[in-house]
């Protein structure tokens, strides 16, 4: 077993002393950087990277080498799991992921196979097991899914959606179909998350894009109860050390203390929920992930700086040294000067100096 050279991602996840505070970039491998859109260009499309071990591989290790990160993080695709359940995943250029087929009754939901992940998606689990010997115990590699609700509205939608009308009315007039749904769903992801834990990787996270569309109740019932059933379910050790579950619902700030009760490890936070708010609210129960606006990276040097200062101080206010993660509050985008993320970097590892050293 490789030794783990960098594991401060890891012990800040299950709140253990840190020498400074760890940063990885939700979708750090993507399309703002060139090399990153060479090697998509070499695969052909956007599936056809997912599907080369060789080619996903690379692209998982190239924000790694312009950037001093304190994880990987699989390169993958949340609807990877409803493709393998046969629903026809495609891609229209300016448009996002599209669904051939619909999830809309009862009969599409009882039709639906039981997915082994480590067959139906054994690509995946290739390209997880050839990142973690690449990366040669550089950091930890993180392996993830879509929440059952996340994956739901899209075989629902079809696609991406706005106003999620047609998972908004399942969910209201057919509330039992899609119940059937999400459990079917939760079981998948607990067999493809397991399934990654066993090929490599290290800590999980459960990308719950959009919880925050749902009312309260409604979250409760329709997303957050899914996911704890989840993280029941999820191999918490391998090789003798423990493997941290992350949960991350976009727009979910107000439910931080229901999530606290699923077992998770961390709860990922987005750009509109208090950093020092959050972290009084956690108490030392969860680490904590985040929550940078995306958008700071458009923003000059100082402007970058001044931003993440001002989290970092946040995350420590109340006195804790561990327990946070340095990210951003969603995805980087296509557009940010691949300079700018090296600002955001750096200037975490070497701000929180005055905190933790």
């Amino acid at each position: 077993m490789t030794t783990l050279k960098n594991d401060r991602f890891l012990r800040a996840l299950l709140r253990e002393p840190v020498d400074t505070t760890p940063i990885w970039m939700m979708r750090q491998a993507g399309r703002y950087l060139p090399e990153y859109r060479e090697t998509r260009s070499q695969a052909g499309d956007f599936l056809s990277l997912c599907k080369n071990t060789e080619l996903a591989c690379e692209v998982t290790l190239q924000p790694l080498r312009r950037y001093e990160l304190d994880a990987a993080i699989l390169f993958s695709d949340i609807l990877t799991v409803p493709d393998a359940m046969g629903l026809g995943l495609y891609f229209e250029i300016g448009e996002g992921p599209k669904f051939h087929k619909t999830i809309r009754t009862e009969q599409d939901v009882a039709n639906l196979p039981k997915l082994n992940a480590k067959s139906d998606l054994s690509y995946v689990m290739d390209a997880v097991s050839t990142i973690r010997s690449a990366l040669s115990g550089q950091v930890p590699l993180i392996g993830f899914s879509g929440s059952p609700w996340t994956l739901a509205t899209y075989m629902i939608e079809g696609g991406s959606s706005k106003d999620f009308r047609f998972s908004k009315e399942m969910l209201y007039r057919q509330p039992e179909v899609l119940h059937a749904l999400l459990d079917h769903l939760a079981d998948a992801v607990i067999d493809y998350l397991n399934a990654q834990i066993d090929a490599g990787a290290q800590a999980v996270q459960i990308f719950d894009s959009w919880g925050g569309a749902l009312a309260h109740q409604q979250y409760i019932d329709f997303s957050l109860q899914y996911m704890q059933k989840i993280v029941s379910g999820l191999k918490r050790e391998k090789d003798g050390r423990k493997v941290p579950v992350i949960l991350f619902t976009k727009g979910g700030g107000q439910w931080l203390e229901p999530m606290i009760m699923t077992g998770a490890d961390a709860l990922g936070l987005d750009w509109t929920t208090p950093l020092n708010v959050a972290r009084k609210t956690a108490a030392g129960r969860v680490a904590l992930q985040g929550n940078l606006d995306p958008a700071t990276l458009y923003g000059s040097t100082q402007e970058i700086e001044k931003a993440v200062k001002a989290m970092l101080d946040d995350a420590y206010a109340h006195g804790e040294l561990t327990g946070y993660i340095a990210n951003l509050g969603h995805g980087i985008t296509q557009w940010v000067d691949p300079d700018q993320p090296k600002v955001f970097v750096d200037t975490v590892h070497e701000y929180s100096a005055k905190y933790l050293k």
